[in-house]
């Protein structure tokens, strides 16, 4: 399927724009010129009721409660891994999207800046998103969030941790999450499915990339196989929390984001997938050019209210 026009639209820009790709940058350059791009490429950020910097656990946090919620309501909460391929990214790359998700649910978002790497390599990640995890719901009190009514989701390497933090919380290791959101997720570091091999030059995240995000996060090859790195490797994800799963074909995570979608529900979760022909990897955080961003926000949404029993 053709890449959609408006996807395009941002390929040629950057293109234009001269901006090399990430993976023959060191991440601190990675880092900024990922920063450059968010005010162009990102709606202008809503106005939310909350917006509040936290820590928990030792972890950065950012609240957002939705607009029109009052200060006393006890709110569900969604709790977001932001991407950026476990070296970019940061509670400002998100915020955008933390905000529409907040408004359009009605309800809370906690955004967790976990560690990145190469400076904090895996399983930092993973850790300090338990830990934020952990705390979250052991506050839940104090921070007006119903424990009851706890989602976590993230895109790409946040969909990785949404799916990880889901694992864990079926394991006893966390306590009970009912909803995992997870956009096109990493989900096998062992870059071994078919769209590796479709995706190899001309976007923002290729093959290259991806292995170049990958071995950044890693501390050894062995790793790829640990199913905190890859959740798809898991031995058994049945009994993990519903689960709504967004993948792309212009994405060299396609397959592996499918592949996750359909181990789920064959292993009895509730799945809603929802697939995107014609857009690439990182459209997400793209608004105010790909309008199904746009798309995405209201489909997660409309499914988190529906779970939670929001009208």
């Amino acid at each position: 399927m053709k890449l959609h026009q408006e996807d395009q639209t941002v390929l040629d820009l950057i293109k234009a724009a001269g901006r090399p790709p990430l993976y023959s940058l060191s991440p601190v350059e990675a880092r900024a010129a990922s920063a450059a791009s968010r005010t162009v490429m990102q709606d202008a950020p809503p106005d939310v009721a909350e917006c509040r910097d936290l820590s928990g656990a030792g972890v950065p946090l950012r609240l957002y409660r939705g607009i029109g919620t009052t200060a006393d309501a006890v709110l569900p909460c969604l709790i977001f891994y932001h991407g950026g391929g476990w070296v970019i990214g940061d509670l400002d790359s998100h915020d955008v999207v933390c905000r529409q998700l907040a408004n359009a649910t009605g309800a809370c978002v906690i955004a967790v800046d976990y560690r990145l790497a190469p400076e904090a390599k895996f399983p930092a990640a993973v850790d300090d998103s338990k830990a934020a995890t952990a705390w979250i719901i052991a506050n839940a009190s104090a921070l007006k969030v119903d424990a009851a009514r706890i989602a976590v989701g993230g895109d790409s390497a946040g969909g990785n941790l949404a799916a990880v933090m889901a694992i864990m919380s079926r394991d006893g290791d966390l306590p009970p999450i009912g909803y995992q959101m997870l956009v096109y997720p990493a989900t096998d570091l062992g870059a071994v499915h078919p769209s590796y091999d479709r995706i190899v030059d001309g976007y923002l995240l290729t093959t290259t990339t991806m292995k170049w995000f990958r071995d950044h996060y890693l501390n050894n090859a062995a790793e790829q196989s640990d199913w905190r790195a890859s959740p798809l490797r898991a031995a058994n994800l049945a009994g993990t929390a519903t689960a709504f799963v967004v993948t792309c074909s212009h994405d060299p995570l396609c397959d592996e984001g499918r592949a996750y979608a359909e181990r789920l529900e064959n292993e009895g979760v509730q799945v809603t997938a929802m697939h995107f022909s014609d857009h690439m990897h990182a459209f997400f955080t793209m608004g105010k050019f790909i309008k199904a961003s746009r798309q995405i926000i209201r489909a997660m949404s409309g499914a988190l209210r529906a779970h939670w029993g929001i009208a």
